[in-house]
């Protein structure tokens, strides 16, 4: 996701309307037959064709490149000078190819780059806009009247866009966008242009890479802000190679967890298939949306309310039980429920037709659900069962969801499996079909969460500049244990009395005035890892073993030749009780500081049981991070042991993010590890701080 050296890092901006609401389409190597080879044909359909571009009586908004790759740029180049306004190049052959490929993109991007051209490709399907009634898309088109929907999609696979357009029984399309190889307009672009396109209710993105984080990432924010979920299915995740980092926090934050984070803090519904993408999709068509997690299910069958439920949990769902009035209500009406009545299974005596609309009715007036959904089976041309049947249940949900204002959908137990006339007539009355028990109730809760997400809240304006000071006095690889603590103290977080100390007879001092047991480290901006260097000792209990401690690290010092940029040793106590976390941040290249929090000391990495988020933090966030990670399952108290500060281990980690994106400019990392949450407070007994190099 780093910068593309392909394009630009300044531009002016290019117009889409040309290429998504052309007036004008010329086709360049058109014919009426299969690869016809290079031939002049006069007529073509019955309209006049031309020898060249620059024969056109008038510019184009679109020229759909129909030759081969290394025919394309003698074309683009009259294109530009005739003033066509747009572009698509379906044929690779370009950057994908090796390096002679990428120096004819690199060509092409100058040509139109200068020439304010439009370009969408190479190595695309080309572009559909069914509301404008245009379509410049390889590919036959059957039937135009499934096409218009409100769904706006940008796929940097054109296999995806063909997948996708083969079904559009549930949602169709305000434009679909194949942008292959982005030699010019990106997905964010397109995402741009899509925000504000009024036939677009929700925004679908296949990405690859992204090109320009900055303006991406801004697109989000502004989607989200106008009400438009933005769902993205990333694929190409696999960990990005290790850098040579100096703290735990760079070595966690890999590239596919970082995206995720930033997709999370900028409002984006990731995905991880393509049935989860098309089912948010399918869920986003009602004209409700669910305000909060807590969903009802109304099933004709206890086994399957058995299933649903367990299902639900494994993913982490919420379907809450029913509430004692509610449950009262529906069992004078159905009989006797199982289970705690969600899933509900509501066929009772058999009597459908007044027992569904009596559960309907009071699971939609309950204020314990924020979304009500029926699971029933249904496929056309089906041996067992009858139309009018199915269509009944459709109209008795249609009846139930006329009576609340909370969004009804339909579920089915399997992706893709429902009936036509069904469908048709719950797509008529706003009620969503959606399939699949996980990749359904799925789909609600991903748009519940984002229909109650919140935007970050601006950083406390804190002390920034006091790391600039410090770097000021001369370059340092790492800021060391005991001035990042100093550094952090500032900003509000917890520091345990310690001592720096030159010698041994400073040492003894200390140790005598803080008590026994003491900790004893070398600092120094040299060294950031010091325990596996035997650079640390912990739990030393009296003066000989800190005089023991003392004389054996200075000799590993002076073994490694580092006993010149030391800064000193520092004396703790020995911290009592608690459990040890860890806290960091790292600075992705392409999106800047991510928060991390997870089970601390020298398990971090082998755990692996760590929470991100993107700073600036949005509220509860902090309390989020916690409640993800083993760490915050052990914070609520095990065998015996007291509950820890959850209240003030989430205001450390608020004032580490806030310190983090004060000082930004300066910081490549920060490591604290380990914080020792007490059943009162919490106390950071080591910290480090990597500044970014000088520029």
């Amino acid at each position: 996701m780093a910068a593309d050296p392909l394009r630009s890092p300044r531009r002016r901006p290019i117009d889409l309307e040309p290429l998504l609401h052309p007036r004008s389409v010329a086709v360049l190597g058109a014919s009426d037959r299969p690869s016809p080879g290079r031939m002049v044909i006069e007529t073509l359909f019955g309209r006049r064709c031309y020898p060249s571009v620059a024969d056109l009586p008038e510019a184009a908004d679109v020229l759909a490149v129909g030759v081969n790759h290394t025919r394309v740029l003698e074309h683009i180049r009259l294109a530009a000078q005739r003033g066509v306004r747009a572009a698509i190049i379906f044929d690779g052959g370009f950057a994908e190819r090796g390096e002679e490929g990428r120096r004819r993109q690199e060509e092409l991007v100058a040509i139109c780059r200068e020439a304010g051209i439009a370009l969408c490709g190479p190595n695309c399907m080309g572009v559909v806009s069914p509301h404008a009634r245009s379509l410049v898309y390889i590919q036959t088109l059957a039937d135009p009247t499934l096409l218009a929907g409100n769904v706006g999609l940008v796929s940097q696979s054109g296999s995806l866009c063909i997948g996708l357009l083969a079904d559009c029984r549930r949602f169709g399309f305000s434009h679909v966008i194949s942008s292959g190889n982005e030699a010019v307009l990106a997905a964010a672009d397109y995402l741009e242009f899509l925000v504000d396109d009024p036939t677009t209710r929700v925004i679908a993105l296949f990405l690859e890479t992204v090109r320009e984080p900055e303006r991406f990432v801004a697109a989000l924010d502004r989607a989200a802000d106008r009400g438009k979920p933005v769902v993205v299915l990333k694929v190409g995740r696999s960990e990005r190679a290790r850098r040579a980092i100096t703290s735990h926090t760079g070595g966690l934050a890999g590239e596919a967890r970082v995206f995720s984070t930033v997709l999370r803090a900028h409002r984006a519904i990731e995905v991880g298939d393509v049935d989860e993408m098309v089912e948010v999709l399918a869920c986003c068509q009602g004209p409700r949306w669910p305000r909060g997690r807590r969903v009802a299910v109304m099933t004709a069958s206890g086994g399957q309310a058995e299933l649903i439920l367990d299902l639900a949990s494994a993913a982490g769902l919420d379907l809450p039980p029913l509430s004692p009035s509610a449950r009262a209500e529906i069992q004078g009406a159905v009989g006797i429920l199982s289970g705690d009545g969600n899933p509900l299974d509501a066929w009772g005596n058999g009597d459908y037709a007044t027992n569904f609309p009596r559960a309907l009715a009071a699971l939609g007036a309950d204020p314990g659900y924020d979304a009500i959904t029926f699971c029933s089976d249904s496929f056309d041309d089906q041996p067992f069962g009858t139309p009018e049947r199915l269509l009944a249940y459709a109209r008795i949900l249609v009846e139930g969801a006329a009576r609340s204002s909370k969004p009804f959908y339909y579920m089915t137990t399997r992706s893709g499996i429902f009936r036509r006339d069904v469908l048709a007539f719950l797509r008529e009355h706003g009620i969503p079909v959606v399939g699949g028990t996980r990749q359904g109730l799925g789909a609600i809760d991903r748009l519940a969460r984002w229909s109650v997400a919140s935007a970050a809240h601006p950083a406390a304006a804190g002390a920034s500049g006091r790391l600039a000071t410090m770097l000021a006095a001369g370059p340092r690889a790492t800021i060391h244990e005991h001035d990042a603590k100093r550094l952090l103290a500032e900003a509000g977080l917890p520091i345990p009395d310690e001592r720096l100390v030159p010698g041994l007879s400073e040492a003894r001092a200390a140790a005598a005035a803080l008590g026994y047991p003491v900790v004893l480290k070398v600092v120094s901006d040299e060294i950031p890892h010091r325990s596996e260097l035997g650079l640390v000792a912990v739990g030393l209990r009296d003066e000989p073993e800190l005089v023991d401690a003392y004389e054996r690290m200075s000799r590993r010092l002076e073994e490694r030749g580092q006993r010149c940029g030391l800064a000193g040793f520092l004396v703790q106590p020995v911290a009592r009780g608690g459990l040890e976390v860890f806290a960091g941040v790292s600075t992705d290249p392409d999106f800047g500081p991510i928060l991390a929090f997870g089970a601390g000391g020298v398990l971090v990495e082998a755990l692996d049981d760590v929470a991100f988020r993107a700073l600036p933090l949005r509220d509860g966030d902090a309390e989020a991070m916690i409640t993800e990670t083993r760490a915050g399952s052990l914070l609520r108290g095990y065998r015996g042991r007291p509950p820890g500060d959850v209240a003030a281990l989430a205001r450390c980690l608020s004032a580490l993010a806030d310190f983090a994106w004060a000082e930004r400019a300066c910081i490549a990392e920060i490591d604290v590890n380990p914080m020792v949450v007490h059943e009162h407070g919490c106390d950071i007994l080591d910290a480090l701080i990597v500044p970014r190099p000088a520029p």
